[in-house]
């Protein structure tokens, strides 16, 4: 049985919210990369790090391996040395090892060219199959580079929309259990996806934090139905 409850209350606010969003944040897009396989390196960077830590982490990956060529010959030891920043670095390394491992076996190249030509089924399945990558960075390489219309859930666009009464959760976890995703993403119109994920970012860092949210100064507040409560 899923674990949240989407709510018909509120969703007739998406594009009002979506709207206001985009006229606060502009679609801000936080460095993503057009590259696929590039963008799925941001992203593994980027987990569990504040972003001037995953930006600096992904430009010494960069630095050090300007090509994929030679990113996919490096071990697992070298490239913990070059993602060192923020942590949890032997983690990564391993699944950025192995991933390359994986597609270069197969397309034979390390690349992931091959995935424009595929369905967002198929792209998202090869995708999670990778090491390390589950759906909402799936979606993310989707979503940014390969012009999909899917909607990445992370913890801001979790959050929000749980206290933008959305969706309502009936378990105890903080961030979105993956099952969850699709019914998020549901609720989304395509053409709203990719303008709305960005700018919830966006939001959720700037003003509807986890911890004391600035309701004062939030540009949504007439389409919040519990302002301040998770």
């Amino acid at each position: 049985m899923s674990s949240v409850m989407v709510t018909g209350r509120y969703r007739d606010n998406i594009p009002l919210v979506a709207k206001e969003l985009k006229n606060t944040y502009d679609d801000f897009c936080h460095f993503n990369r057009t590259n696929p396989l590039d963008e799925l390196l941001f992203i593994l960077c980027s987990l569990r790090r504040t972003e001037r830590v995953y930006r600096l982490a992904f430009k010494s990956l960069k630095q050090a391996y300007p090509t994929f060529g030679k990113l996919a010959q490096a071990s697992a030891y070298e490239l913990s040395n070059k993602i060192s920043w923020g942590g949890l670095q032997n983690n990564k390394a391993r699944a950025l090892n192995n991933i390359m491992i994986a597609i270069t076996s197969k397309f034979g190249k390390p690349s992931l060219a091959p995935l424009r030509k595929m369905t967002e089924v198929e792209c998202e399945e090869f995708l999670c199959s990778l090491p390390g990558v589950g759906k909402k960075v799936a979606r993310c390489v989707m979503l940014y580079s390969l012009n999909m219309n899917v909607f990445p859930v992370d913890t801001h666009c979790w959050r929000v929309s749980k206290r933008l009464g959305w969706i309502k959760s009936t378990d105890k976890h903080k961030f979105c259990p993956t099952s969850d995703m699709d019914l998020l993403q549901e609720i989304i119109p395509p053409k709203l996806r990719l303008s709305l994920h960005v700018n919830m970012v966006s939001f959720g860092r700037d003003t509807c934090a986890a911890r004391l949210p600035q309701c004062s100064s939030c540009p949504i507040s007439e389409y919040c139905p519990k302002i301040g409560v998770n």
